[in-house]
């Protein structure tokens, strides 16, 4: 996880993929208005080119380019995935976990009547506060964690969250950034103060020797740039089989109800694949307390 002294960069980089993909990519299916005004005005450059289709010469800005592409690609089969499990079982009460830029607090309306927590380290969620200021709606409640020292259960209990009420936990683009103990300790967490029929949809990245080498490469091709990655500080720590992540849910009371990796959820909705290792790595659960 990015350290607690800086907002996160790859959610800058999440979020600038929902831009570009906002209208373009399953349209129809997938949109998100929140993603543009979310950003600053240097971070749209990249986005309004990927939505252009029209590649920049600068070898610094093709970078850019391609870096926001293929997140945008990514981006829209796993926000209609993570959405859709939210739509289909209704709760009193939303967490998302590491929320870095999401904008479902804000423009699903499935959640408008509904708590909606937003989990993250202090800095970015500054950061976000900040981008999110001028959003039309009702923010969601904002729960600074620093997970090196707070108790995320107690956290959310002083800003209002019922441990009685179900809950739908939206834990997005966070298990990579964990170690395999903190993936645990998290699952037995949200365990502790989940009432039954709650449910847990988490995103995570199955074991791939490609998917590391790509991560390498990518680094290596932005340092050509003069630029830091914008994983340098934010390195993957775990890896999980589908079997592995069901036995760790079923473990702590939950009994998964679907999966399916991002490649054919992408197919599912004929949207472009132009990255088909990258989205079969990808993975989105979903697992329910009886």
């Amino acid at each position: 996880m990015p350290g607690t002294s800086q907002a996160s960069r790859t959610a800058v980089l999440v979020c600038q993929g929902r831009a570009a993909a906002d209208g373009l990519i399953a349209a129809g299916r997938f949109s998100d208005p929140t993603a543009l005004p979310l950003l600053r005005p240097d971070e749209r450059a990249a986005v309004q080119q990927v939505r252009d289709g029209v590649p920049p010469q600068g070898w610094r800005q093709r970078i850019d380019y391609e870096t926001v592409r293929a997140s945008a690609e990514l981006m829209a089969p796993r926000t209609i995935a993570i959405d859709d499990a939210i739509r289909a079982r209704p709760c009193p009460q939303v967490v998302i976990l590491g929320a870095g830029l999401d904008g479902r607090a804000w423009r699903m309306p499935e959640l408008a009547e509904v708590a909606v927590f937003e989990v993250d380290q202090p800095a970015t969620q500054r950061d976000k506060r900040d981008r999110a200021a001028a959003l039309p709606g009702t923010p969601p409640r904002f729960v600074p964690v620093d997970f090196g020292r707070d108790r995320l259960t107690d956290a959310l209990a002083a800003h209002g969250h019922r441990a009685d009420l179900p809950t739908t936990w939206v834990w997005e683009g966070v298990v990579p950034y964990l170690t395999r103990a903190e993936v645990a300790a998290t699952v037995a967490g949200l365990a502790a103060c989940s009432a039954p029929d709650s449910r847990l949809v988490v995103n995570f990245q199955i074991p791939a020797t490609s998917a590391r080498l790509g991560r390498i490469v990518a680094r290596l091709l932005t340092a050509t740039t003069g630029r830091s990655s914008v994983w340098a500080n934010e390195p993957w720590r775990s890896t999980w089989t589908p079997a592995a992540m069901a036995a760790l849910l079923s473990r702590h009371g939950y009994t998964v109800t679907a999966g399916e990796n991002l490649l054919d959820t992408a197919r599912a909705l004929a949207l472009p694949v132009g990255h088909a290792r990258s989205l079969r790595h990808g993975q989105v659960m979903v697992a329910d307390r009886a």
